[in-house]
């Protein structure tokens, strides 16, 4: 059977879902995000079921909730109830202290907890009991990211044999790092269950490869092409890919053009008197190398004294997992860095870091972006990076620089008109702030153009497209 006939069944931490409570009455409504962009209206088109965790506990009528919600969007939702407990060691313990740092190069933030993985192997079967329970015969399930990687091999066990496709959307460590996890042949072996295993980038279908290759006996490399590598296992094949994710360009694009954004923006941009904006947008997350962006535009003002008073850095940061105590660390050292700045180089007329600590609409989100000069993406390791392609996107009078990290995904992408940097590197990231201040505007509309039209033309909707036809095809 065509991959395109049958019914797609995604199956995520977190289901696409919104609940909450309007006085004595429970609420929902659909997520937000690039997966749900990207998968409901192919769920929609499918009659398709969408499997998770809602995010919340026993209070909810969920079932009265997820009808409403099948009859406006036009898929089903199915719940997996996780305790607090299993919450604290599987999505906590396991997948945000083992495997979230492992994954990103960080190996110092890694703990490594017996019970937290027997924990994440429980929950994992968990999901797959109740995708077993769903599952029809035309089904093509898809799972997604790394706190769900054993989920595939569970239901090979439950005797499930339907296409299996599993997307990465954080990177993927080399074969060096992956050693340092307890459990790396575990992990690489309920991966080759899949049917179709996608990463972000070359890089990382490599380091898979690569991995597997060095840990895992009696697997072979059938065919190394251009989008996919062919690997054979126990008399299966299994393909293994890269395809990185995108966003909905026209949605971006549209919005950003509206009324309510171009006030927004100009809004934005007088209270900041005229200056040019330098614009850093990131979840709290020692991954986004905050820190490192706040050193590197203070070394900026001291090696170019004339960017100061005609310059600011506007960095938001969305709240994230705030009750990790790395999180709460990373909390005070960008307060404290952020402060030290301002009192070394601040005058009465002129603050030279605003930092802003709270979530944005998505019309303030993408005024931001319109009221912005420059756009300072610079991760220290990043599967993809969104908010890069979302500025790109929102650009629509094409007068914004991106300067982009070369560890984030979107580098491969994005890095030949953007200015790429190494986040570590201080000097180089202010000399490419100051480049970018200089930027002529015929070589700003030029580079943007192109960048504008990579996102449109690699959208999320090809990235759906392009994973389907690669599971489908030879």
């Amino acid at each position: 059977m065509n991959i395109n006939e049958r019914r797609l069944v995604v199956v995520s931490n977190r289901l696409p879902i919104v609940i909450g409570q309007d006085e004595d009455r429970w609420t929902i409504g659909p997520g937000s995000g690039g997966l749900v962009t990207a998968l409901a209206p192919v769920c929609r088109a499918r009659h398709g079921l969408w499997i998770g965790w809602p995010g919340c506990g026993e209070g909810p009528p969920l079932d009265e909730l997820f009808a409403t919600f099948g009859a406006e969007q036009g898929y089903r939702l199915s719940a997996v109830p996780l305790s607090e407990e299993e919450e604290d060691r599987y999505y906590r313990g396991f997948s945000n202290e083992a495997l979230w740092p492992l994954f990103h190069d960080l190996l110092g933030h890694c703990s490594f907890v017996r019970e937290n993985w027997e924990t994440y192997l429980e929950v994992n079967r968990r999901f797959a009991q109740v995708v077993a329970g769903e599952a029809q015969d035309n089904d093509f399930i898809w799972i997604h990211d790394y706190q769900l990687s054993m989920v595939g091999a569970q239901l090979r066990q439950m005797g499930l044999d339907q296409p299996l496709g599993f997307f990465l959307h954080i990177p993927f460590p080399s074969p060096d790092l992956l050693r340092r996890l307890p459990w790396n042949r575990e992990l690489l072996k309920a991966l080759l269950q899949y049917d179709l295993i996608g990463f972000q980038t070359v890089r990382d279908r490599r380091n898979f490869v690569n991995g597997v290759l060095a840990l895992i006996p009696d697997v072979q490399v059938e065919r190394r092409g251009r989008q996919h590598t062919r690997m054979r296992v126990g008399g299966r094949t299994v393909k293994v890919g890269h395809f990185p994710i995108s966003i909905d360009f026209a949605e971006f694009n549209d919005l950003a053009k509206s009324e309510e954004v171009s006030d927004a923006a100009w809004y934005l941009h007088e209270n900041l008197e005229g200056r040019q904006v330098v614009l850093g947008v990131d979840r709290l997350d020692y991954t986004k190398g905050i820190p490192q962006r706040f050193l590197a535009f203070e070394r900026t003002l001291e090696k170019y004294p004339e960017l100061r008073r005609n310059i600011t850095l506007l960095q938001v940061v969305v709240p994230s997992r705030t009750q990790v105590p790395d999180y709460q660390n990373l909390k005070e050292l960008l307060d404290q860095i952020a402060g030290r700045i301002n009192a070394r180089f601040g005058e009465p007329a002129w603050i030279p870091i605003h930092y802003v600590f709270r979530c944005l609409d998505r019309v303030q989100l993408l005024a931001h972006y319109r009221a912005a000069e420059i756009a300072l993406v610079t991760p220290l390791r990043d599967g993809m990076n969104l908010v890069a392609k979302e500025y790109c996107a929102s650009s629509v009078e094409a007068n914004g620089v991106l300067i982009l990290s070369e560890f984030a995904g979107a580098a491969d992408q994005l890095g030949k008109n953007a200015l790429l940097v190494n986040p570590y590197d201080l000097d180089a990231t202010a000399d490419a702030l100051f480049r970018a201040s200089q930027m002529p505007a015929e070589e700003r509309r030029r580079r943007m153009v192109l960048l504008r039209g990579q996102v449109r033309r690699y959208d999320v909707h090809r990235w759906v497209r392009s994973f389907m036809s690669t599971l489908d095809g030879g």
